[in-house]
């Protein structure tokens, strides 16, 4: 596997700390926090950049390192098996051609933070991660 395991874990940490995440529970804020119970520390805002820095994480990969980033998330969703390493990176490969980018699909997954981190354990690449 050419990726880094440490650029998947970052982007494992990175795609967790979106997923927690919620619409927005209080749109005409603007009391004190303790106030409303704080229902705004969780929601997503104008200023948050984690999604903004995932897409750019996935988009500054090579090529190989995207199909291999989501060969891991096939891996983990139980699509393939880790003996079909070859094969899940040549359809990761296809997909990227095809125009169904890598950022569409990790982002679009709500749950491939763990489907990677699956995808590594599968391939016995398992580093130490925070737990969500």
């Amino acid at each position: 596997m050419d990726i880094a395991v440490e650029t998947v874990t970052d982007i494992v940490f990175r795609l967790r700390a979106i997923a927690v995440k919620e619409g927005n529970t209080d749109p005409d804020s603007g009391s004190n926090p303790i106030d409303d119970g704080s229902t705004d520390v969780l929601i997503s805002g104008t200023d948050d950049a984690t999604e903004e820095e995932v897409r750019g994480m996935i988009a500054g990969l090579d090529d190989d390192a995207r199909a291999e980033l989501l060969a891991l998330l096939y891996i983990g969703r139980g699509d393939m098996e880790p003996e079909e390493w070859g094969d899940a990176v040549r359809f990761a490969r296809e997909r990227e051609a095809a125009g169904d980018g890598a950022v569409k699909e990790l982002l679009g997954a709500p749950d491939s933070g763990d489907l990677l981190e699956e995808g590594l354990d599968a391939l016995g690449l398992s580093p130490e991660l925070p737990q969500a």
